[in-house]
């Protein structure tokens, strides 16, 4: 298996491997019915290193001796969309080759020897029955066989059928796409074997980084039923309050610690005939749900709209429509108004509460603030009390209907609705006892469960009634309140699953300042957690890192190995660009200096520490980011990273360390190829040329996988698919590479440097890029400097150069394009807007 198709799929977990029989283990797994859902989890399943059998139906009216690429016509053009697809489906499309196409007329048999077998046909109960009976002639006895319905009952699909089947049989409930989306509900029968439910969780936990959620068998389980109602409720006060569809999704974004799409952007990304299905689940159900709102219902335009075939992105037209292009050729987006069913130009709505809130930072203190604004003077308060109220009450009678407790349905709405806090983790932010005395003053309706909740309180002298409570005696380090059994009781986490929140309330911290602090982690292992805003480096991070792991440093002392990682959403967006501007503004060259070799002496501390040091990057790691992680001993990413040396976005070259270490691994890779004492040869060329352009163009990755190809991990570097065991994953191999007896690198002083016949050729490549008119001359003076930085300067081809050497020169470019003025223009435009500027 090559470097880029996830060799390394399994992560390292303390999960006990005896929990689960040998024969309960998932090896091969077979997905039937390729669309969009069926073929992204065959997709997202192959990216974990399992081979998967993808079958679907032979198009109607095709001949049964017609050759056999037109019966897999449907799979064949999946596969194709799947190789295509944005955003990608596959970490790396070399794992397409682990997919086996067929039909389930010609091909049923390729399911024999598979473990797993996961139906994700047209909801309708009738195809999916038909199509288990003919399962039922071709898989092997013991294996387990679910169903990806977001709505039908699981117990009614098999109803009927042979226990053998039935007892292997449940509801596994993914959310696309399935790469992305973390959540999987996992919804059993009163028959299902135990065992297959804890193999099917075992394996989707570890290798495919899922949440596992467990719903009971009602209509639309968790996320889709709390979800729709959420949404329906907007939709319901939108027309109530007059509002504007671009208003609302304002006011469901990211105020709320929700989606930026808000309401309609998601449905338009969802589909809106996909919506109308999960909505008419309700209708369809409504004498077997115990709902106050059973009789949820479209809007009369949104059924004009199902008429009209505005279905959102796949058609191109639903809430909102692409019409022209503006000034700078980006499409002008149009929205729907509501009332007329015309589409006018897309306007972003001010509301002077979303204005306020935008000032406060905790999502939490945020919502408080929202729900309690003045209902009479703000419309956005207006909006939020009716929507958020009735979503608590909702919620809370929801237990034990749809869950057993309340921690089943924030974790669905977390990862399966992408909220950044679940209903009521956002009642105890709003202030539950706060909040239920307004209602009862409104006169609306409170939860039962509610009510026992605050009875609780009352009882236990409790001022401050909250649904979530910390305690650093269980491994959770929370505990949550249960309406059934009227008590507390502990958050149950999987063995392996912790965060660093969590070891803090336990632990304490070890040393911390404004950027970073340092935490016992247990069995000898610190780890280094950064935590500024969006974790940019600045003086603080760079100065607590490098105090720490310096040899003479008591911390190191008295641990045996450390992990560099957060809790954020990501490791690092890379350095502080606002100190450096402040700093090239004020020419305060000396400063800036001397700021770039504090970070290039906080990443050397990093490679030279006498204990070793694991950095586990996740989401975005850019810039710096990368320079950090690049000196590690070693390196367990998240398998979504999305990881780059961007400095040229911002007119400049990485300064920190990251030139001098792709030079570095250039070499080794140029070696490897075509071995040269003086570094000389076509190897060295070809490796350098690559890592030239990864650095000149900005190049990011799309995933670990296509991290590693890129050369920022190696090929020894672990990979962990759940995000809640990278902490675990992490601290594991840490504590293995300093039980396997550790010493720290030497300082190199033979790098042999590829010198000027390689640059010669790298600024020839440039100057005819810049020829053709493909960058701009800012661009090829950045890139003349990468290519400076990468070969060692004007040397003779395999002159022996130290590490501080190439340190230097490093440092000499980044300070030299510190003073240009487009560099300038280009780091002010980045902190206004977010996005690069090519100038």
């Amino acid at each position: 298996m090559s470097s880029s198709t996830l060799e390394v799929a399994t992560p390292q977990s303390s999960a006990k491997p005896n929990q689960i029989k040998d024969h309960r283990q998932i090896s091969k797994v077979a997905v039937l019915g390729a669309g969009t859902m069926g073929s992204r989890i065959a997709a997202h399943i192959a990216n974990a290193g399992l081979p998967v059998v993808l079958l679907d139906i032979v198009p109607p009216g095709t001949d049964a001796s017609a050759p056999k690429q037109e019966r897999n016509k449907f799979v064949l053009a999946a596969m194709d969309g799947l190789k295509k697809s944005k955003p990608a489906a596959f970490y790396a499309v070399e794992s397409a080759r682990l997919i086996t196409i067929g039909n389930f007329d010609d091909d049923l048999a390729l399911i024999a020897d598979c473990d797993w077998i996961i139906e994700v046909v047209a909801e309708n109960l009738e195809i999916k029955r038909a199509l288990l009976e003919k399962v039922q002639q071709h898989r092997r006895k013991d294996s387990i066989i679910t169903s990806n319905t977001s709505g039908l009952p699981i117990h009614k699909i098999v109803e009927g059928m042979p226990m053998e089947l039935r007892r292997h049989w449940f509801g596994t409930h993914f959310f696309n796409p399935p790469r992305y989306m973390r959540l999987l509900e996992v919804v059993r029968t009163p028959d299902t074997d135990p065992s297959d439910i804890a193999a099917v969780e075992h394996f989707c936990d570890l290798r495919l980084g899922k949440a596992i959620v467990h719903s009971h068998d009602t209509p639309n389980f968790i996320a889709n039923r709390i979800g729709t109602f959420s949404m329906g409720n907007a939709i319901r006060l939108m027309q109530e309050q007059g509002l504007t569809i671009e208003e609302v999704d304002t006011l469901t974004g990211s105020a709320l610690g929700w989606p930026k799409t808000g309401t309609f952007r998601l449905g338009d990304m969802v589909g809106v005939d996909v919506l109308a299905h999960v909505a008419t689940n309700f209708s369809a159900q409504a004498e077997k749900i115990k709902d106050e709102r059973a009789e949820v219902k479209l809007a009369p335009f949104i059924g004009t709209m199902l008429e009209r075939k505005w279905l959102g992105d796949k058609t191109k037209q639903g809430f909102y429509k692409k019409e022209g292009k503006d000034a700078e050729g980006r499409d002008l987006r149009h929205v729907l108004d509501w009332q007329t069913l015309d589409y006018k130009p897309n306007m972003r709505p001010k509301f002077p509460a979303i204005e306020m809130a935008k000032n406060v930072e905790s999502t939490h203190a945020r919502i408080a603030q929202l729900l309690h604004a003045d209902v009479t003077k703000d419309k956005a308060a207006a909006f939020y009390w009716p929507l958020l109220t009735e979503l608590f009450t909702y919620s809370a009678n929801r237990v034990p209907e749809i869950a057993d407790n309340i921690v089943e349905i924030d974790q669905a709405m977390k990862t399966g609705f992408n909220w950044e806090l679940g209903p009521f983790e956002m009642f105890d932010a709003a202030g539950v006892k706060a909040t239920t005395e307004k209602m009862r003053v409104a006169g609306v309706p409170i939860s039962a469960n509610v009510e026992k909740l605050l009875a609780y309180a009352e009882k236990h002298g409790e001022a401050n009634p909250s649904w979530y409570q910390d305690d650093a005696s269980v491994p959770s380090g929370r505990l949550f309140f249960d309406p059934v059994s009227g008590a507390y009781k502990p958050v149950v986490t999987a063995d392996g699953v912790t965060s660093l929140g969590v070891i803090k309330k336990a632990n304490g911290v070890v040393k911390k300042n404004h950027g970073a602090s340092v935490i016992d982690l247990g069995d000898g292992v610190a780890g280094i957690e950064l935590h500024s805003k969006m974790n940019a480096l600045g003086d603080d991070i760079v100065n607590l890192i490098t105090q720490t792991l310096k040899p003479t440093s008591e911390i190191v002392g008295n641990f045996e190995a450390f992990v560099i990682t957060g809790d954020s959403a990501n490791f690092s967006v890379g350095a502080n660009l606002m100190q450096l501007l402040l700093g090239v503004q004020e020419e305060e060259w000396d400063e800036v200096e001397m700021a770039v070799r504090a970070f290039q002496n906080m990443t050397q501390a990093i490679k030279f520490c006498p204990r070793p040091v694991v950095v586990a990057p996740y989401g975005m790691c850019l810039g710096g980011g990368v320079e950090i992680a690049l000196h590690a001993t070693a390196r367990q990413p998240h398998s979504e990273l999305y990881m780059g040396l961007v400095e040229a976005g911002v007119g400049l070259i990485p300064g920190g360390g990251g030139c001098k270490e792709m030079t570095i691994r250039s070499v080794e890779a140029g070696s490897s190829i075509r071995p040269d004492a003086r570094g000389e040869g076509v190897g060295i060329f070809e490796a350098l040329k690559k890592n030239f352009e990864t650095i000149a163009m900005a190049k990011v990755s799309t995933s670990a996988a296509e991290a590693r190809s890129m050369g920022f991990l190696r090929a020894s570097d672990g990979l962990t698919m759940n995000r809640e065991r990278l902490l675990t994953d992490a601290k594991t191999k840490a504590r293995a590479i300093a039980d396997a007896g550790y010493s720290a690198p030497i300082v190199r002083t033979d790098i042999p440097a590829p010198g000027e016949s390689v640059l010669a050729t790298l600024k020839l490549a440039v100057w005819t890029m810049r020829e053709g008119q493909y960058i701009s001359d800012h661009d090829a003076k950045i890139a003349n400097w990468v290519a400076y930085a990468l070969c060692g300067g004007k040397v003779t081809p395999g002159t022996p150069v130290t590490e501080q050497y190439l340190l230097d020169l490093e440092r000499e470019a980044f300070l030299s394009l510190c003073g240009e003025k487009k560099t300038q223009e280009r780091i002010a435009f980045t902190l206004k807007t977010g996005k690069p500027l090519r100038n």
